[in-house]
């Protein structure tokens, strides 16, 4: 199981497939086993060399228990720090919720390391903090409060690692609420932003949109927050078709 040591944290990830690089990074709460189950890695891994990553406080990653230890920064070189030990300069980037937000960070810390961005069911504004539901939820039911809030039918091995989650690591876990208003102008490379229509943060994605200078945008039809996840067969064609785009104007 491979990891890279950032500052004193563990960072797991895997590597599968042939191809461009591409990173992909869960949500709060999640890990990378759901990219795997949803049918992304299968879809993906004939034309991508993907670099699935565990951010810190989930999946096989260290758990810190202090806030401290997850500040945007922090969790924007994680994903530099994994990259380095692959040797890989420059990928792709998709993320989802949380991830979506790391994708941000990103841009902001090391933005020369990307060609393109794909977030899904994020914005670039600070009340876009899906996790803090979660994490009042677990201050007053602990972790069995978790698989409610993702408000969708959910497999019961997804289930499993939600309840087995770090409660600890999942309360300090809080990424910054001011957002990344500064950052979104300076997105010059391809993005592609995506949200179901039923989100909660959907408004505000679809704002952020119009602060980015490059950037294209598509919706879920009545889909909720998870649901923007695990309905992969919704998701795949439209960022497959980005992602080709993007190599065959890079050429």
């Amino acid at each position: 199981m491979p990891f890279v040591d950032n500052r004193g944290v563990r960072i797991h990830y895997e590597v599968v497939g042939e191809g461009s690089p591409l990173v992909i990074e869960h949500g709060f709460s999640d890990s990378i086993e759901t990219w795997y189950e949803c049918g992304y890695v299968d879809a993906l891994k004939a034309t991508h060399r993907l670099i699935l990553v565990d951010a810190r406080g989930h999946g096989a990653s260290d758990k810190p228990h202090v806030t401290s230890a997850y500040s945007k920064e922090l969790q924007a070189t994680d994903v530099v720090a994994v990259l380095d030990a692959l040797e890989t300069h420059r990928a792709d980037y998709w993320g989802y919720s949380m991830g979506g937000r790391i994708g941000f960070a990103l841009a902001q810390y090391a933005p020369r390391r990307f060609r393109c961005f794909v977030l899904g069911g994020a914005a670039g504004d600070g009340r876009s903090r899906v996790g803090d539901g979660f994490r009042q939820a677990i201050r007053q039911g602990g972790i069995a409060a978790i698989p409610g809030l993702w408000k969708a039918a959910l497999p019961e091995t997804l289930r499993a690692r939600l309840l087995a989650n770090d409660a600890e690591a999942l309360e300090a876990c809080r990424t910054d609420s001011l957002g990344f208003a500064d950052v979104l102008p300076t997105m010059t490379m391809p993005c592609l932003l995506y949200c179901g229509s039923a989100d909660p943060i959907y408004p505000i994605a679809e704002a952020t949109v119009a602060e980015m200078p490059n950037t294209s945008f598509f919706t879920l039809p009545g889909l909720g927050h998870a649901e923007g996840l695990l309905r992969s067969e919704l998701v795949l064609p439209r960022v497959t078709e980005f992602l080709d785009t993007v190599l065959k104007l890079d050429h």
